[in-house]
């Protein structure tokens, strides 16, 4: 059994979508974030790194933490959504890096400077925002003639959609990016991803501001 320790974030959605997309039965453990229960020392037993998500495999006693080992780990151990050759390995994976090392951190700081922290900052914002924009760029280029990332749909869409579809909170338009609309909109449309970003559940903004003041602390 897998038990998932998950909150309302994208990082957070990405191992929720996957397993919805696996259909595979899990147990879900919510991690109330606003009352920094991710700092809990029974939490920091499971990821030491205070931050979600975070799974345990009851079947091969494996626990992990960081999201992209999460899905490396899901993805394998089910046998879908990574190739097992080489070069169709490499691409996912290389795509899955691409969203952990630069669309997650710098719509994350583009998050931090636009909604959560208490003085604006112009030339923060205005930075992250526009790194933002670059990276959704290389995604746009890339969409240009293909369906999705790394051939046929993968835990790199997954990642990255977790992260693109939440652009008006970074406050960044996607509409100029036309095959980047196109994938955004598409992916969007899946039963499993619907569902996925709905666990643990659906939270109202005010909630949302209130863990990403946490998190920044």
């Amino acid at each position: 059994m897998i038990h998932l320790y998950t909150a309302a974030t994208p990082n957070g959605w990405k191992i929720s979508v996957l397993l919805e997309e696996l259909s595979v039965d899990y147990q879900l453990h919510p991690v109330d974030l606003t009352a920094n229960e991710q700092k809990s020392p029974e939490y920091l037993a499971i990821n030491p790194n205070g931050r979600i998500p975070a799974i345990i495999d009851t079947d091969s006693d494996i626990s992990i933490f960081e999201s992209g080992a999460i899905m490396i780990y899901l993805a394998e151990k089910y046998g879908q959504f990574l190739p097992t050759g080489a070069k169709g390995r490499t691409e996912v994976i290389q795509w899955l890096m691409f969203q952990m090392s630069g669309i997650g951190p710098m719509m994350g700081q583009a998050n931090v400077f636009y909604r959560y922290f208490p003085k604006k900052i112009p030339e923060a914002i205005e930075r992250y925002q526009n790194e933002v924009k670059r990276l959704f760029g290389v995604l746009d280029k890339h969409l240009q003639d293909r369906e999705y990332l790394a051939g046929d749909y993968s835990i790199a869409d997954m990642a990255n959609w977790c992260w693109v579809h939440t652009h008006n909170w970074s406050g960044v338009d996607i509409t100029p990016f036309n095959n980047l609309k196109r994938w955004n909109d598409q992916i969007g449309q899946r039963p499993a991803v619907i569902k996925g970003i709905q666990i643990p559940a659906k939270v109202n903004k005010d909630d949302i501001k209130k863990a990403g003041q946490q998190l920044i602390k």
